[in-house]
């Protein structure tokens, strides 16, 4: 397992409104190899409204899974070309959603590298919004260290 400097930049796009929200973390987390992927992991802060939560990604070619535990717990796939129905908990409450993916592209390595995510969220098969995510991970020292 290695330190990791990691970047998220999500973007959420509603089609009906044209509304467009882009939100960017910065996080230190650690990265490790699995069988036929990647595992990373990070804590969640105040600036994602989930702090007390830590997030697990497990990275493989067609695959995406999500494990947030803390205060918050979900638990999402995203998974190229086929719709998922996952459990997702806020502080406000749990819901399921429909996650339907468009694209998938990893370029991680031991050394970090980066993930594309374009996926499709619906709320009881009602349409939500259109996610992209990109996620850069490079290797860097532990906070404090």
């Amino acid at each position: 397992m290695k330190d990791v400097c990691i970047k998220i930049t999500s973007t959420q796009s509603v089609e009906d409104t044209g509304d467009k929200d882009t939100t960017e973390l910065f996080t230190y987390g650690s990265m490790e190899p699995i069988k036929n992927g990647f595992r990373l992991g990070y804590d969640e802060s105040e600036t994602t409204g989930f702090q007390g939560s830590h997030v697990t990604l497990e990275v493989f070619s067609d695959r995406v899974t999500m494990q947030r535990k803390g205060k918050a717990v979900s638990s999402l796939i995203i998974e190229r070309g086929k719709k998922h129905h996952c459990h997702y908990g806020t502080e406000y409450g749990d819901f399921m959603i429909g996650i339907s993916t468009n694209e998938i592209r990893s370029c991680l390595t031991d050394k970090g590298g980066d993930i594309y995510l374009k996926y499709t969220l619906d709320i009881n098969s009602s349409y939500m919004s259109e996610n992209e995510m990109f996620i850069n991970v490079t290797e860097c020292g532990a906070p404090n260290a």
